[in-house]
């Protein structure tokens, strides 16, 4: 028998306290494998997902704004780096960064696209990083000649935790980036009928990635999971200003995993995915609590997203 690597084991004890528990849930880290990656990059051009393009706009716009507040020789991390589409514009439009350093949980997709930036930027020091930026993460040393630590955490994916991960998320910048900034890109409360067809685009791209957990779970955990028996279901939850992406049992069901059974009532769900929606208000007041101070905000003409500048001060007294 294989023993699985740690990864496999820790996606296999995740799976199995997801399926023990009532309501199911598990976190959306696990879309992200070689599959799921590639379904993303095609979600994030679809005509009904704005983010992507709107923070893109953004960033055209305000670049250099961005890079004046980075200063000089900057050691620029991203979380969740993905296809590196978004660094671009920064590090076209910074002073001679000394490093860039993509974190992502996806080993071969970062690979990928780390090899397929250094031929855009052939004397950029890239020291891209598997890593999962929702535990506490640890950073490379510090450069000795590099200027100001900056982390670009894009995409709202900070909208993926809860409000108590994303503090202690801002708590790890406070820690592991004293001296620097956040540059922090957030989805904006809008429209439900936005927001809704965001989520449930009409070639279906959103619900393939959604069902590639399950996919994932078969292949790499010897789940057996009936894929037609599953189906996606996304909506806003008004109250709670959060998209909820579930996966709906369409029938009574029974999934085994490592030897165990676990029953699926009609109806019943695996949560996946929490999407929050955010005032900017509100997440400064968040990232303040952490020790994070304010500063600038660029969004959009139409108020759908916004990228906020989060400074870190050297001295830390954090909340509690």
């Amino acid at each position: 028998m294989t023993v699985p690597d740690s990864e496999t084991l820790q996606f296999m004890q995740d799976m199995q306290a997801a399926l023990s528990q009532s309501p199911k849930s598990i976190s959306p880290k696990y879309f992200y494998d070689q599959a799921g990656s590639a379904l993303f990059d095609r979600i994030c051009e679809l005509p009904e997902y704005y983010p992507t393009r709107t923070e893109l706009s953004i960033l055209q716009t305000h670049a250099a704004d961005m890079a004046k507040h980075m200063g000089e020789h900057a050691d620029i991390i991203e979380f969740g780096a993905g296809s590196l589409q978004k660094i671009r514009l920064l590090l076209n439009a910074a002073t001679k960064p000394a490093r860039f350093v993509p974190m992502d949980i996806s080993g071969p997709h970062l690979q990928a696209a780390s090899v397929s930036l250094q031929k855009e930027f052939p004397a950029l020091q890239i020291q891209p990083m598997v890593g999962d930026y929702t535990s506490d993460w640890q950073l490379p040393a510090a450069l000795p000649q590099a200027g100001k630590r900056v982390a670009f955490f894009p995409g709202s994916t900070i909208g993926n935790f809860s409000p108590a991960q994303a503090l202690s998320f801002f708590r790890n910048c406070a820690q592991h980036l004293a001296g620097g900034a956040l540059l922090l890109g957030v989805d904006l409360i809008k429209s439900p009928n936005v927001l809704h067809a965001a989520y449930n685009d009409a070639q279906g791209v959103t619900a393939a990635f959604n069902l590639n957990l399950l996919v994932r779970a078969n292949r790499e955990l010897g789940c057996d999971f009936d894929l037609s028996q599953f189906a996606h279901s996304a909506f806003y939850n008004a109250p709670l200003q959060r998209i909820e992406m579930h996966l709906l049992s369409l029938k009574a069901q029974t999934v085994h995993l490592n030897g165990q059974a676990y029953a699926f009532h009609e109806g019943e769900t695996l949560h996946t995915e929490y999407s929050h929606k955010f005032t900017i208000a509100g997440v400064q007041q968040a990232a303040q609590s952490a020790g994070l101070q304010a500063g600038p905000v660029w969004t959009d003409p139409q108020h759908l997203f916004g990228l906020l500048w989060l400074d870190i001060p050297h001295t830390q007294e954090t909340s509690s």
